[in-house]
This record gives C-alpha cells, structure tokens and sequence, in this order.
C-alpha cells in the first residue's frame, strides 16, 4: 500500500471551488440520504401503525444516535488519520489505520449487539418508555442494536471511500441504502404488516444495500486501503478516537436533547407532546444532515493540505464551507416556516389537532438553531481535520452536554413549551461564539 490516492488541487480559487463541489454536492446529498433511514420509519410508522408507535421510535432515537455516532466516530476518525498521514504513506500509520479502525469497529459491534439481544426492555425503560409505547419500542431497538455490525461497517466504509478520493461512490451508496430502507419499510409495514419488526428489519438490512455499492471500489482495484496483518495498537485506537470524538459527540448530543425534551414533554403534555417532537427530531436529522454533509465534504480536503503550505486551500474552503452552510440553514427554515403546518400533518394518521399544533408551532422557533448549528458542525470537523482535535471536542461538548441539558430545564421553567424548544437556539447561538474564536485562531 506504498501508493496512495491524495487529493491534490492547484491554488487557482476556480480549481479549489471546483474541488469544494464535488466532495460537499456528493457528501450533502449521500447524508440526506443516509438520514432518511429513520425519517422513513418515522413517516411510515406514524401513517401505518399510529402515535403511540411514533412516540416509542423517538423514546429509542438516542440509542439509535450512539450507534450512529460510535460508527461515525471511528470512520470520521480513522478517514482523517488516512488523509493525515497520506504524505507519508510508507508509514506504520497509513498501512494500518483501516484495519486498527475495523478492529475497534468490531469491539462496538460486539458491545452493542450484546446490548440490543439481552438487555432491550430495561434499556427502553430507561428511555422513558411506559405500558403504552413499550411494546412498540422494544422490538426495533431490539432488531436494530443486534444489527449494529451492518451499520458500523458501513459507516466505516463511507468514510474510507471518501478519502480514498470516491466521494460520487460514497455517495451513491448512502443514498441507494436510504431508497432501499423506504421500500422495505412500505413493504414490511403495509402488504407484510409487520409494524414495528418491519419498520426495524427495514433500516438494519439497509446498510447491506450500500455497502453493496461501495464493495465496487475494491471490485474495480481503486482500493489504497486493505486490511494488513498487525496487532491493536492503543495509540492508533487513540488517535483515531481523538479525531473522531467530535462526530461521536455531534449524534450523540442530538440523542441526549430527544432524551430530555421527551422527559420534559411527558410532564407537559404526555405522549401527544412526545409524539410532536418526534415529528420535530426526525425532520432535524435531515436537516442537521445537511450541514453534517457539508462538513463530511471538507474533510478530505482540509486533511490533505496540511502544514502552512496548505493554509490558503484550508481558508477558502473553510469560507466556502460556512456560506453554504448559511445559505441552505436559511433556504431550509424558509421552507419549514411556510410549511410547518402541513409538514406536521403528514406524520399524523390519528388527526390529533394537538400534536399539528404542537409540532407546527416548535418547529418555527426550534429551527432558528439552523443557522447557527450549521457553523458549528462545519467548524468541529474542520478542526479535527487540521488536527486540533481538543478545540472540536470543546465545541461538541458545549453543544451535547454542558450547555443544552440546563437550558432546556431553566427554559421550561420559566417559558414551557415555548421554552423547550427555545433552548436549542440558544444554546447553538452561544456555541457559534466559540466556534468563530476557535476558527480564527487556526
């Protein structure tokens, strides 16, 4: 593996916004795709099986955010580590980063499979489930922790393919496992009736599909990556984790918000409230996918051009990035502001005017965080990608745990529904001011 697939760009701006296309165009649509796994679920479970069912899938949303993040953790991290290190590619590092990066990949797979087979009911009980929403909820996350094996190695895949200079094929894998998992969920869900066994079968077969497609990367010898003969080594695993954690954080953060707005809403307004945030969370994966893509799409770049002689390809994408990510956070709260109302409706097979309300109404105030989570995540990961992997982890930090988790209970305290889900807006409003002050100083 002496030879190795780097991304080159000349310092002509036309060159370098040329380069900046084709990896965010390829990565923003692979990423909505990617998150209409559980966005398909959520529509075809509200409008097949009913609230209640709706209800359970964001109960589990946050075990689901773990395993998503654990996988992106170590793909992100490791597909960093390989563009890094890609200027020595003689190295121990670069020869072995995939293989130390599926080794770890294997030890979270066994972690939660074990989980979702012997410990599914206590774990929905511990996310807020009752006799009403625990039936629905124990099956699929059930069915989709014992096939975290298939997420985590297609995570693990998307992420090398991309830096292996294959962004269109990452791509196109992301999107035709998301068209796979709509079919399947149609399928087990309405001529199958399956409901939520169907739903889960559905989104954790999926992963096969895609990786299916990225499997032609190796098929056609476009490969520079392989597994090697090596022992684990601590300080890869480290390093890889180190660069990661700030994706791990990201999806994990947006589990620990669905964890306490749902605790939160269940004292305001029961299952009803629980179910509009559902409608709520999921629309944010996809949104929030969009940014991710962004930032996913600059990684390789900013990876690839390190040290001074790289900084001015690293600060036009850096600019390139944070406009796009204003431009579509504002096009996309255009489109929720005027439609949120009919958008709600769509998940509410019951045609309980509460939950339209409710959901309608959180989403113009909840969404207002676009704006400002967009320059976060493209801000995380491009200091992971510079190696500044402690400034990423203050940021994900802020946004996951230290700030959000307080401002949602002082918030709906003072303001109630209005304030939970004002409390998303402001905190990533105050992150953003970290996120300037670290960028500047990169």
């Amino acid at each position: 593996m002496s030879d190795t697939k780097v991304i080159h760009s000349s310092d002509t701006s036309g060159h370098i916004f040329s380069l900046f296309l084709k990896y965010v165009s390829a990565n923003v649509l692979g990423m909505i795709g990617f998150s209409c796994y559980i966005l398909a679920d959520t529509f075809f479970i509200a409008r097949g099986i009913g609230s209640d069912a709706l209800a359970a899938l964001n109960l589990v949303l946050p075990a689901y955010s773990l395993l998503n993040g654990t996988g992106l953790m170590i793909g992100m991290g490791g597909g960093s580590r390989y563009s890094l290190s890609s200027t020595h590619p003689e190295g121990e590092t670069h020869r072995t980063v995939f293989t130390q990066s599926v080794l770890l990949a294997v030890i979270a797979a066994i972690f939660f499979a074990l989980t979702g087979l012997l410990g599914a009911e206590p774990l929905c009980l511990l996310l807020g489930a009752d006799s009403r929403t625990l039936p629905f909820a124990v099956p699929y996350i059930r069915i989709l922790l014992a096939f975290a094996p298939l997420f985590l190695a297609n995570n693990l895949l998307v992420c090398f393919v991309r830096n292996d200079g294959e962004p269109a094929l990452s791509m196109a894998g992301m999107i035709i496992g998301s068209l796979s998992n709509i079919l399947l969920d149609y399928l087990f869900i309405y001529p199958l009736n399956l409901g939520m066994v169907g739903a889960a079968l559905a989104t954790a077969t999926a992963p096969l599909i895609s990786m299916g497609i990225l499997s032609t990367h190796f098929l056609r010898g476009n490969s520079h990556f392989r597994l090697m003969k090596t022992k684990p080594s601590l300080s890869t695993a480290s390093s890889i984790c180190s660069l990661g954690v700030s994706s791990l954080i990201t999806e994990v953060s947006s589990g620990i918000v669905i964890l306490v707005f749902n605790f939160l809403l269940l004292d305001l307004s029961g299952n009803t409230g629980v179910a509009a945030y559902g409608v709520l969370a999921n629309i944010a994966l996809v949104l929030i996918a969009i940014s991710t893509g962004i930032a996913q799409g600059i990684q390789p770049i900013v990876s690839s051009h390190p040290g001074k002689k790289g900084q001015p390809v690293r600060h036009q994408i850096r600019c390139y990035a944070l406009l796009t990510a204003l431009l579509l956070a504002l096009l996309s709260y255009a489109v929720i502001f005027l439609l949120a109302d009919p958008i709600a409706d769509l998940f509410n097979k019951d045609q309980n005017t509460a939950l339209t309300s409710i959901a309608a109404d959180g989403m113009r105030i909840y969404f207002t965080s676009l704006f400002f989570s967009g320059i976060n995540i493209v801000a995380a990961v491009f200091l992971s990608s510079t190696d500044h992997p402690k400034q990423a982890f203050i940021l994900s930090l802020l946004r996951g745990f230290l700030l959000i988790i307080p401002a949602a209970f002082l918030l709906a305290h003072l303001f109630g529904l209005t304030g939970i889900w004002m409390s998303l807006p402001v905190t990533e409003g105050i992150v953003c001011i970290f996120s300037l002050l670290f960028l500047k100083k990169v």
